[in-house]
């Protein structure tokens, strides 16, 4: 119990340090948004954290062959995670156990980011992250079901927003295989960025830029469809892939802050195809 117990709070502490766990921040960002309840608000984020750290630890867990051999990774916590293999599996067990024990007592509609979310992540880190295309699609997926956290299932507008954070969860994993690209070559993995090679991966990711863009136009506001467009005029160079990552997350992340705040404040999605209100649902 404690060896599980260490392990865990070695992720928090390592994705914390590294500032990972964005999808946490975006469904809180989508609760608030809608304008739930006080407390409703403070149990999808305990699930979306606890959700986080089920999928973050099986992505160390079915990677940590890897990781003991890698560079750059915390050899501490991979060797002690590595002699500890049991304790890690009993680990994830509780973890789903206390999520679908969390999403049945308070809202079972949180079994749809489990399902989504934490299913697409654990087939990710086991196959798709070796798989061309399929990689930036798993991706896609999880961009958009972690942060279903904090939308109740039947909410129209809720899923509108969720939908944008995976398109741009496209974006960012086109940019992250083709920065990992030299890499994964030396290691004999083969990813989009791999298979297509770093000029048409760029394109690729250009592409879902303007996809994305467009998505954000026509369904939530133009004004955040502007702001995402910036990510199209971001120099780019081969030598300087991460830093162009991060200024696209910088500029999708200021247009996320709009869309929040344009829906908080208004009530509804004010796209140039459609407007919905967030008292909008399923029937």
């Amino acid at each position: 119990m404690l060896s599980g117990l260490k392990i865990v709070v070695g992720v928090v502490e390592y994705r914390l340090r590294k500032l990972e766990m964005a999808n946490l921040a975006a469904a809180v960002a989508i609760a608030v948004a809608l304008r739930l309840p006080p407390l409703e608000v403070v149990y999808r984020t305990l699930f979306a954290f606890v959700l986080n750290v089920l999928v973050y630890l099986n992505n160390d867990y079915l990677d940590v062959g890897m990781d003991l051999q890698a560079t750059g990774k915390d050899s501490d916590k991979t060797r002690y995670l590595s002699e500890h293999l049991r304790a890690a599996l009993v680990a994830q067990i509780v973890l789903s156990a206390v999520l679908v024990a969390f999403a049945l007592a308070f809202d079972p509609g949180l079994l749809i980011a489990l399902v989504i979310g934490g299913g697409v992540c654990i087939v990710y880190s086991a196959y798709f992250k070796r798989m061309p295309f399929l990689d930036i699609i798993a991706m896609m997926v999880w961009g958009l079901g972690m942060p279903l956290c904090g939308v109740p299932w039947r909410s129209i507008l809720g899923w509108c927003m969720a939908l944008q954070l995976g398109w741009f969860s496209g974006v960012f994993e086109s940019i992250q295989v083709m920065r990992d690209a030299d890499e994964d070559v030396l290691e004999g993995v083969r990813t989009t960025g791999v298979a297509l090679g770093k000029e048409r991966t760029l394109l690729l990711a250009k592409v879902l830029m303007i996809v994305s863009t467009a998505y954000a136009a026509l369904v939530l506001h133009p004004t955040a469809a502007a702001v995402t467009a910036v990510a199209l005029l971001v120099p780019f160079s081969p030598d300087a892939v991460a830093k162009y990552w991060t200024r696209v997350k910088l500029v999708y992340g200021v247009a996320w802050l709009v869309i929040c705040a344009l829906v908080f404040l208004q009530g509804q999605s004010a796209g140039l195809l459609i407007h919905v209100d967030r008292t909008e649902v399923f029937r």
